[in-house]
């Protein structure tokens, strides 16, 4: 035991990692050579890291925000956390006194963890004087409301018209013309204030040089953009329920309604996906008492990876509060009770086929869901042909794995995690096939992040 809790391990280290570079750049950090002035206590850990200039890098993380680890490096790199702040949890990590505790954080440290806390403070004060009184002019909000929804309907008529253009010249135009007329269309959408559908015109773009195949998954893609708005253009004739999902997938964003629920909520897996502007992180978590699994988005400008960051692994007591919409999983992060610590449970495991059966269920909610979260509980992966699946040890079903997954180092690792015996397996099902995130042993083990 430690000031800041039970040790975490390399691996719940190595789960903050932007990339794959940061990973393997932290891990030749993570030995005393390059650290001095290292020292943890207060909740946090920091050092001096000799780097290529006269100075060394000052870098502290602060392990008590109760949103996960936060940390600050002098060094240049815009990614978070940075390969020194990496190096340095490794080597407190490892527990052979390279980190001495309990220690006072030296002047350039405090500053900013007393900074960093007395805005977290601040943040979870009462609401001001004005939102308190009843915010911004609810008229002045409603107009606005009704000229975007303008905006998105013009939007989606002239996408519904682009689309019948392409199907009337044929498939094979789409392969001539190259992202250029895709780009055009999305810009359009993104004028309209239709996030949602600009995003899904830049994934049309990439279908037809994604292999053989592509017109009939190209077709499939274009039908669903055009499921999405007839769903606006028509949603005075929808389920109020179905409007929401609707509204949520064009990219209108909505305040989370439902009252928050305070859990332990354990961090299944973490990973990031990124674009020419904007980098999204999706962290997944599993209440201990609600049995909900939750999903928490991050965001970071380009370049920059968001800050929210929680090891795999670890539970964080926090309050979840749900988006509207069915078949909906993202959740707002609420109120932090305490930082993040080690977990004594796991996700309740279910059959392959039961994985099947829940990916189509929540279809008839919301058309456009690509995958839902699942734990596979007593899978084994096995080779298929050119590919892989998860034999259910219990039953005379499989689940095929994702092409995305196929191609991913966290399948070794997760072949090595099984060694051929059965394993439990969370990850993401749909309809290209389930991609493992996170692996656990049938015998008590700790969690292994597969990316």
């Amino acid at each position: 035991m430690t000031e800041q809790g039970v040790r975490w391990t390399a691996d719940q280290v190595l789960s903050l990692a932007p990339d794959a570079a940061s990973r393997k750049a932290g891990g030749k950090l993570g030995t005393a050579g390059p650290w001095s002035g290292a020292g943890s206590g207060e909740g946090a850990v920091w050092g001096l890291c000799k780097g290529s200039g006269s100075k060394p890098y000052q870098t502290v993380v602060d392990l008590a925000g109760g949103a996960g680890p936060a940390c600050k490096c002098s060094c240049p790199s815009r990614k978070f956390p940075c390969k020194h702040a990496l190096g340095l949890l490794l080597l407190w990590a490892g527990g052979d006194g390279s980190v001495p505790e309990p220690e006072q954080p030296p002047d350039w440290a405090e500053q900013w963890l007393g900074g960093r806390r007395r805005r977290a403070e601040s943040e979870q004060a009462p609401a001001s004087a004005d939102t308190a009184s009843g915010g911004a002019d609810p008229e002045a909000a409603r107009r606005r409301a009704e000229r975007r929804a303008e905006r998105v309907t013009a939007g989606a008529t002239e996408l519904e018209q682009r689309l019948a253009d392409l199907l009337r010249g044929g498939l094979a135009g789409a392969e001539q013309a190259g992202y250029g007329l895709w780009d055009e269309t999305a810009a359009r959408m993104v004028d309209a204030q239709a996030s949602g559908l600009a995003a899904r015109v830049r994934e049309l773009g990439a279908i037809p040089a994604s292999g053989p195949g592509w017109p009939a998954r190209l077709l499939e893609e274009c039908a669903l953009l055009h499921l999405l708005d007839q769903g606006w253009l028509r949603r005075a004739d929808l389920p109020e329920a179905l409007v929401v999902t609707v509204r949520s997938r064009l990219g209108l964003s909505a305040t989370p309604e439902s009252p928050p629920v305070r859990d332990r909520w354990l961090v299944l897996a973490q990973y990031d996906t990124a674009d020419p502007k904007l980098t999204t992180r999706r962290i997944w978590v599993h209440g201990a008492e609600s049995g909900g699994t939750r999903l928490l988005l991050s965001y970071g400008a380009a370049g920059r990876a968001p800050e929210l960051a929680l090891p795999v692994g670890l539970a964080l007591d926090a309050e979840l509060s749900a988006h509207p919409g069915a078949a909906q999983f993202r959740s707002a992060l609420g109120e932090r009770f305490a930082p993040p610590a080690p977990a004594d449970f796991r996700p309740p495991g279910v059959t392959t086929a039961e994985a099947a059966a829940r990916y189509g269920d929540a279809l008839r909610d919301d058309p456009w869901l690509e995958s839902v979260p699942v734990t596979l509980g007593r899978v084994t992966p096995v080779p298929d042909g050119d590919g892989w699946q998860l034999a259910d040890a219990d039953a005379d079903s499989a689940l095929p794995l994702s092409r995305a997954a196929r191609s991913r180092p966290g399948l070794w690792r997760l072949v090595a995690v099984s060694g051929g015996a059965p394993v439990t397996v969370f990850g993401e099902h749909g309809h290209r096939g389930f991609t493992p995130l996170t692996a656990w042993p049938v015998a008590p083990g700790e969690a292994v992040p597969l990316c």
